[in-house]
């Protein structure tokens, strides 16, 4: 139990646990649920365990466990219930009925946290677009939900106004901004040819949330993006321009953190925002290793992955986090599981040497050596070779210029016609 902060919401957990669940994420469920809180500005006052053989269609659990909750939030002055699974509208309304406070489920904790992290135009439209495709099917039934005001965790987006606006207007709404995202994705497209037109590779970081993307884009391309401990600190994706070691340009990109069972429609109202993932050259997945969870995370991510229609790009695991595991004969195993594996710290910069090796000798196929002979009015291509490429030597004479370089495939027959 957590020491009493004033001022902040008093939750009670409540997860539920059915015998047909996968025991893997038993001990890790009650926890995760806990950060979540913690992530919208919430206190976690106590949690209670709710064993069901089958889900109850007025209340999700059986009677006597709502009396039991309603009695520990009245005895520790909890004002939120937060169940680990969703509730249908129905449910909610009779949990809240009687257990007397508000009640929220997962998904609606998730979304909380969106809305409260996203800070562009594009992420907010996003938020609202998945909380409202949410709130579609629940808008029958729903009782303090739609009846209270004030604010608190499970309130923030679109606003109360919406929130008690009739299903038509509510459908119109999702019209509009799914037709606004649409425009935004148009743009986006537009840049993203000009950058495989330049023969540029994206990679971009994927992962479990809080694994610790965002401390690697720092390290590697000095972003100066916020980090903190804790769950989708990062909503808003950020691309920066990278230049490897061996002078290849490259396009890295943080994304939205994963999590297991997240809520389908809140994939598909990112997917524009995750359409970087799915255009990714190479994809780094960053694990936190020092989660004894570790890989239940990557079997998660991989999952949503799958979802994206990624799972079959070329990925990096990048095991992250090493300066806190005790037993690096522990690496050795893991390094054989998968087909490309790097160990590395973010935060200490260790081993990050072998992850750059790693993204120039896969991203190398890319790039060729050229020996050619230009005529000495083509400057224009002595330019374009420093700026697309790694520029090896040159040697002028009087009538022609002596190249090596290596440059991307995409730009090798402009010189190869000249030369």
């Amino acid at each position: 139990m957590q020491t009493k902060i004033e001022g902040r919401e008093k939750v009670l957990l409540v997860i539920i646990d059915f015998k047909r669940d996968d025991k893997r994420w038993e001990g890790d469920t009650a926890n995760e649920l806990a950060e979540l809180v913690v992530a919208c500005g919430g206190e976690v006052v106590d949690r209670i365990v709710c064993r069901i053989d089958h889900i109850s269609a007025t209340s999700f659990i059986g009677k006597g466990k709502v009396e039991e909750i309603a009695q520990l939030c009245t005895a520790h002055g909890i004002n939120t219930a937060v169940f680990s699974h969703d509730l249908k509208g129905s449910q909610q309304r009779n949990l809240e009925e009687v257990i007397g406070v508000k009640t929220i489920d997962r998904t609606q904790l998730i979304l909380d946290i969106f809305a409260r992290r996203a800070h562009s135009q594009e992420g907010q439209m996003q938020v609202e677009l998945a909380q409202l495709e949410y709130l579609l099917p629940r808008l029958v039934g729903k009782g303090i939900a739609l009846s209270r005001l004030g604010g608190g965790i499970g309130t923030s987006g679109p606003g109360e106004t919406k929130l008690e606006v009739d299903r038509r207007r509510i459908g119109q709404r999702i019209t509009i901004l799914k037709k606004k995202l649409t425009e935004l994705a148009s743009g986006r497209a537009v840049t993203r040819k000009k950058r495989q037109d330049r023969g540029i590779p994206l990679i971009a970081l994927v992962g479990y949330t809080n694994a610790g993307k965002s401390t690697l884009l720092n390290t590697l391309t000095q972003a100066q993006q916020v980090t903190r401990d804790g769950y989708f600190t990062t909503l808003d994706p950020l691309s920066r321009q990278w230049v490897l070691p061996n002078h290849q340009k490259t396009v890295l990109s943080d994304t939205v953190g994963f999590m297991r069972d997240l809520p389908h429609h809140l994939i598909e109202s990112f997917k524009a925002t995750l359409q970087e993932v799915m255009d990714a050259d190479l994809l780094l997945h960053v694990l936190d290793i020092s989660d004894e969870h570790f890989r239940d995370h990557y079997d998660a991510v991989l999952s949503v992955l799958q979802e994206l229609g990624a799972h079959d790009k070329l990925i990096v695991t990048v095991f992250n986090k090493i300066d806190q595991v005790k037993d690096p004969a522990f690496f050795e195993h893991l390094k054989l599981s998968t087909e490309h594996s790097v160990f590395i710290s973010a935060k200490t910069e260790k081993n990050l040497k072998a992850l750059l090796d790693k993204i120039m000798a896969l991203l190398s196929a890319q790039i060729v050596d050229i020996d050619v002979t230009l005529p000495i009015n083509r400057m224009d291509l002595i330019n374009l070779a420093h700026k697309e490429g790694q520029v090896l030597s040159v040697k002028y004479y009087n009538d022609t210029i002596h190249l090596r370089a290596a440059l991307p495939i995409h730009i090798v027959g402009r010189f190869q016609k000249v030369g």
